[in-house]
């Protein structure tokens, strides 16, 4: 009876919300120990009901989106972004920037794949919340997705390039550029030269 009441609380309480955490499932019952609130999240997973993103993070959404939310602080970025603000019509795995010091690398989330790269803490910036599959999610804007193409060597397209030069605001991406190495910022004004 009372592991219905809590998969009730558990669900009107942080159902609304991307993803959770074993301590956020804890805080609503202070009266149940950490292995039990770990053993229900466990038999929550198993049944269907929830979605494993990593270990210690949960879901009730089976959506890809939701999955950047365990690597907090973050944001989507590289191609997903170039997706997102319509630079580009290909369909995308999602790519999470993080400065956490995590395993890099394609992982898989209720059987899609998404990839997550470490940025340093210095090249943390230049992105906003967008609403996208149902969440307000963080997304490099235009012009650090330019500048996150460069630094992780992705190629661009003259296509793509033709579409930056569009639609990049000069003043703001010359503002990311001072924040940047010396080196990056002379490739990404020597590519858009």
């Amino acid at each position: 009876m009372r592991k219905i009441i809590y998969t009730r609380e558990l669900k009107a309480r942080l159902g609304g919300q991307p993803s959770f955490t074993i301590a956020d499932a804890g805080r609503l019952f202070p009266k149940a120990s950490r292995a039990y609130v770990a053993l229900l999240l466990h038999n929550l997973c198993k049944r269907g009901d929830i979605f494993r993103i990593s270990r210690g993070v949960y879901s009730f959404h089976d959506d890809t989106t939701a999955a950047g939310f365990a690597y907090s602080p973050f944001y989507y970025g590289l191609q997903n972004a170039l997706s997102i603000h319509g630079l580009w019509e290909q369909e995308t795995n999602p790519v999470i920037l993080t400065p956490r010091h995590v395993r890099t690398g394609r992982r898989v989330f209720c059987g899609a794949n998404y990839i997550v790269r470490r940025i340093g803490r210095p090249l943390f910036f230049g992105y906003e919340m967008v609403q996208y599959s149902g969440f307000w999610v963080p997304v490099s804007d235009v012009e650090k997705t330019l500048i996150d193409m460069v630094y992780f060597r992705q190629p661009v397209s003259d296509e793509l390039l033709v579409e930056f030069r569009r639609k990049i605001d000069k003043k703001k991406l010359g503002a990311c550029l001072e924040k940047c190495p010396v080196r990056l910022a002379e490739k990404v004004r020597a590519l858009l030269a």
